[in-house]
């Protein structure tokens, strides 16, 4: 009798299968997303598109020019356009990106940024590189060309590499200075760990690509930049329901049924709550860097109150880490089929979002935190090799 709680039917050949499945209907999804993003739908990368123009033009203060930007984006035949609002550290990297054509820089932005978040996720699980490669999380980022793959690179480096090389694990995670509330518990994490020179790094690294694009850039972007600030500030308070449900938050979510006042206490609750669970994972697992960073990565898709499901890339470091347990110590009753289904949640809770009314993902990250949690103890070394 086939005892469903331990979901057997999964072997490690057809999970290589379903793999090869799921990317190569991906390939259909990207074009389609490509079609798109080049015809009067238009894309969020258009923002990044039009920042990185003005930029190789010489005028980077432009960027945060909403009548400029608009200008720009709208050339391309788009319908709509988009505020870009990254600090300018994040300049560099659509600089060169601006000097293409809007489709083929759609293509190289996403080629590229993908490539990046497959190598750090592939060195830090090379067995399981196929499902890796597969990941919905990323493939929804690439089908956004959002800037989730370049970020989640970033945090799968970074924590992935903490134990060996914290000079450049910390010098990653400072990079995050590009989006940088999806940092908000790694200096806790660093020094509850004691990790001072990964901490030391990230706070260079963070502090240098701010003074770096200061020198590039000028006084009149980083003002610029400022006022991009109101912008934000604008989109919040103009939100509506379907705004609220493209977030993958409890604040987002919240927002749909109370006052985005009350949601904003409710979240801020929630994130001191996983800054403990962050602090005090180091004792619960042994000063294991990769362990705690699993915990701390999926801590952070609640801590944070503003994140889209595109922005999730990095949760395949705490998924797969479970997997790595999962095979090496034996599965417990559930978790097989728990695991696959965080593996499919950001893409999954996005498309069923505006149907059912309300995001999973929040639920799905909660579920994530317990079962990384529960796991507890050290695992042994051979494990991430």
């Amino acid at each position: 009798m086939i005892d469903i709680r331990e979901a057997g039917w999964l072997t490690p050949e057809r999970v290589r299968g379903y793999a090869v499945l799921l990317c190569l209907a991906s390939l259909g999804l990207l074009v389609d997303a490509w079609l798109k993003a080049t015809g009067p739908v238009g894309s969020d990368f258009l923002a990044f598109w039009g920042a990185g123009q003005v930029t190789a033009g010489g005028h980077p203060a432009l960027a945060y020019d909403l009548d400029v930007q608009e200008r720009v984006q709208l050339a391309t035949g788009s319908q709509g356009w988009f505020a870009y609002v990254n600090p300018p550290p994040f300049l560099f990297i659509v600089a060169p990106f601006g000097m293409l054509p809007f489709p083929l820089a759609w293509i190289a932005w996403v080629a590229g940024t993908y490539a990046l978040w497959a190598w750090a996720a592939i060195r830090a699980f090379p067995r399981y590189w196929l499902p890796v490669l597969a990941f919905p999380g990323a493939l929804i980022a690439a089908g956004h060309a959002q800037n989730g793959l370049l970020t989640g690179a970033l945090l799968v480096g970074g924590v992935a590499l903490l134990d060996r090389r914290p000079l450049l694990a910390g010098a990653l995670l400072g990079a995050l200075i590009i989006k940088p509330h999806l940092a908000l518990l790694i200096p806790f994490w660093l020094a509850a760990g004691g990790r001072w020179k990964a901490f030391a790094a990230a706070g260079c690294s963070a502090v240098g690509l701010l003074a770096l694009s200061w020198a590039a850039f000028g006084t009149a972007t980083m003002q610029a930049y400022m006022t991009s600030w109101e912008v934000s500030s604008v989109i919040m308070q103009v939100a509506d329901a379907d705004f609220y449900l493209r977030l993958s938050t409890f604040y987002g979510q919240l927002s749909l049924f109370m006052p985005s006042s009350v949601a904003l206490a409710v979240q801020v609750a929630l994130a001191a709550a996983m800054l403990g669970l962050t602090v005090i994972s180091w004792r619960r697992f042994g000063q294991d860097g990769m362990a705690t960073g699993a915990l701390m990565l999926a801590c952070t898709a609640i801590a944070s109150p503003y994140l889209f499901n595109y922005d999730l890339p990095f949760l395949i470091l705490p998924v797969m880490w479970l997997v790595l347990r999962g095979q090496a110590e034996g599965w417990r009753h559930w978790e097989k089929l728990a695991v696959i289904a965080l593996y499919f949640a950001p893409y999954a809770t996005r498309a069923a979002a505006l149907p059912l009314g309300i995001n999973l993902m929040p639920l799905a990250a909660a579920l994530l935190v317990w079962l990384i949690w529960t796991r507890g103890g050290k695992p042994r070394q051979d494990q991430y090799s």
